[in-house]
């Protein structure tokens, strides 16, 4: 999921601080005395992750530990002149509707074409907001692992981390062989051709894991036979997933709807919908996602360009459509861009049926997972379809609804605890929130156990508790002890 949701309100919270200069200096002193006594207690209240994991035994069995970041998590540049394409300057990110990030597509074999785009690194910090650099630092200092990168020696004793850069806009199967080859390369450096790593992944990052995990780099995705081999489980030791939409997530669906917000504008949905990753975050086929203005549940096929196409979402929007005939010189070439993308946009709704599918079929054997993430924030988990005239409209969030309907308390159907962006439900890859219902019986999830926060989506890897967590999940020979 979309990692800097949330960075452009942190960046306004340095403004409350202005009304301190009009205090006297008796008044200020005393201020700043309450604020650092205030200050001691909330760091008091925090793990001491030091004491509790600094003095641990650096010996051999410590495994490599893998980070995989989410959507957005990876830094990519122009290959060609070494420029940041994202997520670049401060200014860009407050501007920019990163249309030159919308992949190129084959109108021949509809899948996207090079772009010289390259994943370096990760999104450690932006416009001056910490996202996956406090995590990093909790493994190098009370973690005391040394941050390594393939093809780099390796010494006996210590203990390593990698960052796997991907390019988060492609097909998460791509990503996932990508994984599968990182982790080759860091067997081959450590010497050891049986070596199982450790895998840290938050949020889509968690989906590229679990089908790496079943099927290693194998595309399973041109058919509906899904056989588990557990390919690439047998490379990995433990997984801890953090914030994983494991049934997809209603988000997505006004993503691809009306784009995604970010800083003070935001990326259009026909920039969105060029990449393949995204599909792959809708909800999942068994989940009700959707209801009428009454609050009925209505059975319609997010999987389903008829669907799209019926409600002119996303390519079909007349907006959507008049945006990118302006791109073009010619009339013809926009018809035949526009023609493209639909059978684009078809092909990748199917793919993202078929990958949701492939992560929830039943598995022998499979490999436990520890799942971590926020319960707190009350989240989108249904749209509700208003009649407006002849139209219908989706409706994201209760406040939304035009034309309420006496006695139907929306906020109740609509929303869910989670993070933000993903319910509590989905992150334990359950159709149900209430924890007394029965798993359904295509939701196959082997979670070896799980922990709840109460902190945002973009703030989740910065929480105390996760990365108390995670070090105890890290270090230990049994985790659940």
């Amino acid at each position: 999921m979309s990692y800097l949701s949330g960075w452009y309100s942190a960046l306004a919270k340095p403004a409350a601080l202005e009304g301190w200069r009009v205090l006297a200096p008796a008044r200020r002193l005393w201020a700043w005395v309450m604020a650092a006594m205030l200050a001691g207690c909330a760091l008091g209240t925090g793990p001491d992750l030091h004491r509790l994991y600094a003095s641990t035994t650096r010996g051999t069995g410590q495994p490599p530990v893998v980070v995989v970041p989410g959507l957005l998590g990876s830094r990519l540049y122009h290959g060609a002149t070494g420029r940041e394409r994202w997520p670049g300057s401060t200014a860009r990110l407050l501007y920019s509707s990163y249309t030159d990030l919308g992949l190129p597509i084959d109108p021949a074999t509809l899948e996207p074409r090079p772009d010289g785009i390259e994943a370096r690194g990760i999104t450690d910090r932006a416009a001056g907001v910490d996202y996956y650099g406090s995590i990093l630092r909790v493994l190098e200092g009370a973690g005391q692992f040394q941050r390594a990168e393939p093809g780099m020696p390796v010494r006996p004793g210590r203990r390593y981390y990698y960052v796997f850069a991907y390019d988060w806009r492609q097909d998460n199967v791509r990503s996932a062989g990508e994984l599968g080859r990182f982790i080759d390369r860091i067997r081959a450096d450590h010497g050891d051709p049986d070596l199982r790593v450790d895998i840290v992944a938050h949020s889509m990052g968690g989906l590229v894991t679990r089908y790496f995990l079943r099927y290693g780099d194998v595309d399973l995705l041109d058919g509906n036979d899904f056989p588990v081999t557990m390919a690439g489980a047998r490379r990995v030791r433990r997984v801890v997933l953090l914030g994983t939409p494991n049934l997809g997530s209603v988000e997505t669906m006004r993503t691809l709807i009306a784009g995604r917000p970010l800083g003070l504008g935001r990326v259009p949905p026909e920039v969105m919908a060029t990449a393949p990753s995204i599909y792959q975050l809708l909800p999942h086929a068994i989940v009700d996602w959707v209801l009428d203005d009454e609050g009925v549940p209505i059975d319609l096929d997010q999987f389903d360009i008829a669907t799209w196409r019926r409600f002119r979402w996303g390519v079909f929007d007349p907006e959507v459509r008049a945006r990118v005939n302006k791109r073009f010189a010619l009339e013809s070439e926009a018809e035949a861009y526009l023609s493209t993308l639909e059978r684009y946009f078809e092909k990748r709704l199917e793919r993202a049926r078929r990958f949701l599918w492939s992560l929830t079929v039943p598995a022998s054997d499979p490999l436990p997972l520890i799942v971590l993430g926020g319960d707190c924030t009350l989240t989108p988990a249904r749209l509700v379809m208003e009649r407006s005239g002849d139209d219908w409209a989706a409706r994201l969030h209760p406040r939304e609804v035009g034309r309420p309907t006496p006695g139907v308390d929306y906020a109740a159907l609509m929303l869910e605890p989670g993070d933000g962006l993903v319910t509590k439900a989905s992150l334990l890859g359950r159709e149900a929130l209430d924890p007394t219902v029965p798993r359904h019986r295509w939701s196959f999830f082997p979670l070896d156990y799980a922990l709840f926060l109460c902190a945002p989506h973009d703030r989740l890897t910065a929480n105390p508790s996760f990365q108390d967590n995670l070090l105890h999940a890290l270090l230990s020979t049994d985790p659940r002890l």
